[in-house]
């Protein structure tokens, strides 16, 4: 759907030709003198500040910016500027260089460019008693979540600035729909930025965005989820499977590593405090990569239980002879006798039956990652 705007009047390049305007114009700008701004030696002139948000697309999280279409519109009154009559003019926008205006800017804006199709988009309108309004659509590349409008071509002794209706200045968050994000509040302040040429008027919008975790849920943790989960089939599988007990080991680390990275690149490097996806990240891989080493724990005490299973024989006749011993010199301790203890208590740690890990891990993996994620979502969600 397109709308166009009808302009009301047209002038040539050149600028301030009395034979081209109307006479209402020509008496309103005879003598006027755009380079001095408003009650110029009567106190600073107030400029009131509105806008409407079109648009907020290309939310970058990595480079921390975001890209907003705005209308801006700045009111001000001008006593250079009144004239008869009770209704008020609406001009060309291109007249605009022949007026004084703020020269407002947002500090933290990267890049912006005025909508010039099919002319450039302002609004200028003039009202009997001197007052303007001035409207300009901009796109604006900014920085952070918070928008600075800051005038710095006179300081607070020339201009003030304030907000026309305080919070309710701003319009079009409500009706915003953004893919990842919900506005959860938006306000106004004023305020001075100081510099070593004075102190300037500082208008200060802030608003903050909520994302919105369902994406997170089905990007991030569900498969990270069903990697974990993946994982534990191993468990299943005979210990003399090796090949296959390995590749679904393997596979599900590279495969979450992959993932981790993939989410870290999405999101701004932020080395100063950890972020609860990558805890969650963290808790995931730690447990794919404990039940690939659960299995070669298995495995190395299957070996082990086959070597001690061969030398039984020699097991019990050292048993005999160590008894024999102790009956000849009952009555005495030796080195000996405290190192033999000390491997009979080594001995104990000795699984009997290394296929029974695999049962103890069926049960304690699953339970252990249940639990965990009861406290890690409880406290990232109510703490």
């Amino acid at each position: 759907m397109f709308f166009f705007h009808n302009r009301l009047m047209k002038i040539s390049p050149t600028e301030g030709k009395g034979e081209i305007l109307p006479p209402t114009i020509q008496k309103i700008m005879k003598g006027y003198n755009k380079y001095l701004r408003p009650f110029f030696d009567n106190g600073p002139v107030s400029v009131g500040m509105s806008m409407d948000i079109a648009s907020i697309d290309t939310i970058s999280e990595i480079n921390m910016d975001y890209t907003a279409t705005i209308f801006l519109r700045q009111r001000w009154t001008d006593e250079r500027l009144c004239f008869e009559g009770n209704k008020s003019l609406s001009l060309d926008g291109r007249l605009v260089e022949m007026l004084w205006v703020p020269d407002t800017f947002i500090v933290d804006s990267k890049k912006s460019f005025l909508h010039d199709i099919t002319v450039e988009n302002r609004l200028i309108r003039i009202y009997p008693n001197g007052t303007v309004l001035y409207s300009i659509r901009y796109v604006y590349l900014l920085y952070y979540i918070e928008n600075f409008f800051f005038y710095r071509g006179y300081n607070i002794n020339d201009v003030m600035f304030y907000w026309t209706r305080g919070n309710d200045s701003v319009k079009g968050l409500d009706t915003l729909r953004l893919a990842q994000y919900t506005v959860e509040d938006h306000f106004t302040s004023v305020s001075e930025a100081v510099y070593e040429t004075g102190h300037y008027p500082k208008l200060v919008f802030h608003f903050e965005l909520k994302r919105n975790i369902l994406y997170f849920i089905l990007e991030t943790y569900v498969p990270s989820i069903l990697l974990v989960v993946l994982s534990w089939v191993s468990f299943w599988i005979s210990q003399s499977s090796v090949p296959a007990r390995i590749c679904i080991g393997v596979t599900t680390v590279l495969t979450m590593t992959t993932l981790m990275m993939g989410a870290r690149t999405s999101l701004p490097n932020a080395n100063c405090f950890i972020k609860a996806i990558d805890v969650y990240l963290g808790i995931c891989f730690s447990f794919i990569f404990g039940a690939l080493l659960e299995y070669a724990v298995a495995h190395f005490c299957t070996f082990q239980r086959a070597g001690r299973v061969a030398s039984t024989g020699d097991h019990h006749l050292r048993r005999i002879l160590s008894n024999s011993e102790k009956s000849k010199h009952s009555g005495c301790s030796s080195p000996m006798t405290v190192m033999k203890r000390l491997l009979c208590i080594f001995d104990c740690f000795h699984i009997k039956n290394p296929y029974h890990i695999d049962n103890y891990a069926r049960l304690s993996f699953p339970l252990s990652f249940i639990i965990i994620n009861v406290f890690y979502w409880v406290y990232y969600l109510y703490f």
